[in-house]
């Protein structure tokens, strides 16, 4: 078994056993998944990509998608790349690890960051990324999903790290993983409630308007898991931010799609605080949103195709480089 595998195997164990509905309600009212990062920590998923651990970061972006699957409440791709960028004269750090967007002297959207032992405040269009010991919680808040979103104060000694590869489209390749795996959850859930579900005694799945939504929605879900696999592809290379944008985007309009269509599967069930549905749909809304929404990464990649010229257009696109 290779090392990918075994990663995603045992992330999906641990999170059938400790990541359920009543863990996820308990997160939206402000409680911390202290368990769960337990075991995140005790099988080293917070050192994933990180040069010591042997893992690559293809590894992490495969891992990502299975939190997606499960609707992990906590911020694991803040973890794991903050772990990651954590170079140079930069400690080891022992705490919680996150990551928001720079605004002035203050990181905003940062997940946790109100429980932070380090956070990185990223802008876009820039390698090079702030970084405070020292963060002092400025404002609570949480996204449509429920989910810390928090302003920190940069405070303390301030450094400043660069990247080899935009941060800024790490983090939005990082939403776009977990979204690919959100999305193959709610597919599951949409083809697992219309076989169990009857109406005119027999199951729903057998009605052709609910076959053609699934089909429509297993379409969308392998497009965002193809998508998403492109933008791992391209780390390192000049079409990286390129890659991301596309893959971002397509997965975003994904996502429109297959909320709308599974929600009508369920019918008013699927809509209901009851029904564990709203867990995954709602952050997929608010994720898409998250490190540039469709509309943005659209305008990074016609900008990027525009400067290429008429004539080396299609070529750019046909090949990968």
């Amino acid at each position: 078994m290779d090392t990918q595998q075994l990663i995603q195997d045992t992330a999906t164990k641990i999170f059938s056993d400790h990541c359920d509905k009543a863990l996820l309600d308990r997160t939206e009212t402000g409680e911390f998944a202290s368990e769960l990062w337990q075991q995140i920590t005790a099988n080293g998923f917070h050192q994933l990509g990180d040069a010591a651990s042997g893992t690559t970061a293809a590894d992490t972006y495969a891992f990502l998608k299975v939190c997606g699957r499960f609707a992990v409440p906590l911020p694991m791709s803040e973890i794991i790349l903050g772990h990651s960028w954590g170079i140079g004269s930069l400690a080891p750090c022992a705490g919680l690890i996150s990551i928001g967007r720079a605004h002035g002297d203050t990181a905003i959207q940062v997940p946790w960051g109100r429980r932070a032992a380090r956070v990185f405040a990223v802008q876009a269009e820039s390698l090079e990324v702030t970084v405070t010991d020292a963060p002092v919680l400025a404002q609570e808040d949480i996204n449509m999903a429920g989910e810390a979103r928090d302003s920190v104060a940069m405070a303390g000694q301030i450094q400043q790290i660069v990247l080899a590869d935009d941060p800024f489209a790490q983090m939005a390749l990082a939403r776009t993983n977990l979204m690919a795996g959100t999305l193959q959850a709610v597919l599951d859930l949409g083809l697992q409630f219309a076989a169990e579900r009857e109406q005119f005694g027999r199951s729903i799945s057998k009605f052709q308007a609910i076959q053609h939504s699934l089909a429509v929605v297993a379409a969308e879900v392998a497009a965002a898991q193809r998508a998403a696999d492109a933008g791992v592809d391209a780390l390192g290379s000049d079409r990286f931010v390129a890659e991301v944008a596309a893959s971002k985007a397509r997965v975003g309009e994904a996502v429109g799609i297959v909320a709308e269509q599974v929600h009508q599967v369920h019918g008013a069930m699927g809509f209901t605080h009851e029904h564990r549905l709203h867990h995954f749909t709602r952050r997929l809304w608010a994720w898409r949103d998250e490190w540039g929404n469709e509309a943005y990464w659209q305008r990074v990649l016609g900008a990027r195709l525009v400067a290429l010229g008429a004539d080396q257009v299609w070529s750019y696109i046909a090949t990968r480089g």
